[in-house]
């Protein structure tokens, strides 16, 4: 009986990331009414939820419902206060070998990262907190947010914002911030590109919301020149003038790296960068910052062209040994 609740509490926890338990589907009551656009267009279809795990996992690609949706008439919802969820806040947890820790509060959690989507493969089956996953509703799913809490999810390519509900974990793929419900993703334009790369900012219920930062105004330190013994592109060793960085920062855009880690000691920074670079993926950067009054050395692998050199090079890193990069979006 005690492994049949632990393996029922890991499944609860596994959300959208993981694999779902085959559950009936919801009552009518919680699925939503199609949306009037003002134009003729068929009501979502009921989320078909009879399939087993093994068929529903047949389905290699995700997508979306077949008939239009005008996400604009779908209202963001308000954050206000509610109890925790009874299910998925368990802490720590783990998912596929790995293990996670939620956060005691999601006040001040601000990230930035690669923002992915899920829609019709989940449709009506159950999110961590045991609510039937919505497509139509701007949802996520986060690995360590709160449930329920909510944010800010803004597309630093284009400037659009939403506000989401968190209500499952996940995504649990490498390299992955944050999952958006299908119409979360269409909202701010990362439905269908697939993946995007994204601002999520922890909204408190009775708080005003401070004013978005544009990507574009993001101040960005020029690198610190490597040791010349390190054979690195002249490109990362050569920092930019303050003026050509400031009018570049006028009109760039978001910039991805890998970052293999951050040191205090700039010893340590330089040997992790001579690593990387001896590896030749690419221009290794050593960035200084200041954390809580304290100066460290990131040590990044970039700018990278996309997401999906983001992913190739992050297996390249893990497969030499190079440890386990996450994402950073400058």
């Amino acid at each position: 009986m005690k492994r049949a609740l632990v393996l029922l509490a890991l499944a609860l926890l596994a959300g959208c990331g993981g694999k779902k338990t085959h559950r009936p589907a919801p009552p009518p009551s919680t699925q939503r009414p199609p949306v009037d656009t003002g134009q003729p267009q068929s009501a979502p279809t009921a989320p078909e939820t009879s399939l087993s795990q093994a068929e529903r996992y047949r389905q290699a690609q995700d997508d979306g419902p077949r008939e239009a949706l005008d996400v604009s008439t779908i209202e963001e919802p308000e954050p206000k206060n509610e109890p925790p969820s009874r299910y998925g806040n368990r802490s720590p947890y783990n998912v596929l070998g790995r293990t996670y820790q939620v956060l005691p509060t999601s006040r001040g959690y601000v990230e930035r990262g690669i923002s992915s989507w899920y829609g019709n493969k989940f449709h009506g089956y159950m999110t961590s907190s045991f609510e039937p996953y919505d497509m139509y509703k701007f949802t996520a799913a986060h690995k360590s947010l709160p449930l329920p809490s909510w944010a800010r999810v803004t597309n630093l390519e284009n400037g659009k914002s939403v506000v989401v509900r968190v209500n499952d974990r996940g995504p649990f793929h490498d390299n992955r911030l944050i999952d958006l419900s299908y119409a979360a993703a269409v909202k701010i334009g990362v439905w269908p590109k697939g993946t995007g790369l994204v601002e999520v900012r922890a909204l408190t219920p009775g708080e005003v919301e401070p004013a978005a930062r544009p990507a574009a105004t993001v101040a960005r330190t020029p690198p610190r020149p490597l040791p010349k013994t390190t054979p690195v592109d002249a490109r990362a060793s050569t920092p930019a003038p303050a003026t050509a960085v400031a009018d570049a920062n006028a009109t760039a855009q978001p910039r991805i790296y890998l970052q293999i880690g951050a040191f205090g000691e700039q010893a340590n920074a330089d040997r992790a960068a001579q690593r990387v670079s001896a590896a030749r993926l690419g221009d290794v950067r050593v960035i200084e910052a200041s954390v809580n009054g304290r100066s460290v050395r990131r040590v990044r692998l970039g700018p990278l062209r996309d997401v999906e050199e983001a992913d190739r090079l992050s297996q390249e890193l893990s497969r030499l040994g190079l440890g386990e990069a996450r994402v950073a979006i400058d």
